[in-house]
């Protein structure tokens, strides 16, 4: 029974070491660390523009992929669910909410109701009405308008006529190009004889060019909100035969690398406006935000202009 007794606690202090060897070796374990999780709500992938725009936000995110990962959303153009997957990010409790709205007022409300539940959001490229938002992030939308209504007076010695291809007039920055290209065309004799909501959408834009055709034999230039709808417009005078393609100034925005600089570099596009994604800044300030920092309200990107001059340059700042 002795003999018993002895292998028995003998048995036990083993056990009993191995346990604590174990509890030691699992107290100094590194602990695995949580990612933020960032819930991205894009309006659309139609325009080439807003697929860049992701882009640059992943290539971004990948440099910190140890600390955050984004869950990206496609609202495919429709409001009410662009609505939707701003409250299912407030559902699922994600640390921080980018959002690029189809439209200002009905995305307001979604956005102010994460803010309020303490969910930090950047409002990227299009705004949200108020200032119940962490930050917004864009270029100066009126800016870029006005030194395009600049641009084209000096083109045209300060008289023609002109389309107007605009992108979706309920977005803060149709509206906004809009208003910046009439400030610039002020006190000119530049006039603008045809108008079309376009919604940023080149087959739009194309059908409302051959409109425009129709009805005008004289168009000297056409001033458009993006570059897909301006490439549409010179497709559209280029279909129609009379070889007015080759007459008309075809003004755009956005200057991406392989949509509107290619198009200047190839002589479609008299000239191109920058218009930065944002979407490097978007995770810049998103992870100053999620480690405690300040950051601004606003923070406005710059813009330059590509003509054929400068494009081998990398353009021109404004």
């Amino acid at each position: 029974m002795k003999r018993i007794a002895i292998a028995v606690a003998f048995a036990l202090l083993v056990v009993c070491a191995g346990c604590g060897k174990k509890q030691t070796e699992q107290a100094s374990a590194p602990q695995g660390k949580k990612k933020w999780i960032i819930g991205m709500s894009q309006c659309n992938l139609g325009e080439p523009w807003r697929v860049q725009m992701n882009e640059d936000i992943k290539q971004a995110a990948s440099q910190h992929a140890d600390e955050i990962e984004v869950i990206f959303k496609d609202a495919q153009n429709k409001t009410e669910v662009q609505q939707a997957q701003v409250r299912e990010f407030i559902q699922m409790g994600v640390d921080l909410i980018i959002i690029s709205p189809k439209e200002a007022r009905p995305l307001t409300q979604p956005v102010a109701e994460a803010y309020q539940k303490g969910i930090p959001v950047i409002v990227l490229d299009r705004k949200v009405e108020g200032d119940q938002y962490t930050c917004f992030i864009g270029a100066d939308n009126v800016k870029i308008g006005r030194e395009a209504g600049k641009y084209l007076v000096k083109l045209l010695g300060g008289k023609g006529k002109v389309v107007e291809l605009k992108g979706l007039m309920t977005s803060t920055p149709g509206q906004e190009r809009h208003k910046g290209f009439m400030e610039g065309i002020a006190g000119s004799q530049i006039e603008i004889i045809f108008d079309a909501d376009c919604q940023w959408l080149e087959p739009i834009a194309q059908r409302e060019m051959q409109s425009a055709l129709a009805r005008f034999p004289q168009i000297d230039a056409v001033y458009a909100h993006n570059d897909p709808s301006a490439h549409g417009a010179y497709l559209a005078a280029r279909q129609e035969g009379k070889g007015r393609e080759k007459t008309i100034k075809f003004i755009g925005i956005d200057a991406l690398p392989h949509e509107g600089v290619r198009y200047v570099k190839e002589g479609i596009l008299t000239a191109t406006f920058e218009y930065p994604t944002g979407g490097k800044e978007a995770i810049e300030t998103a992870l100053k935000i999620l480690k405690g920092e300040q950051v601004p309200k606003n923070i406005t990107l710059g813009t330059r202009i590509f003509t054929k001059e400068n494009v081998d340059k990398g353009g021109e700042p404004l």
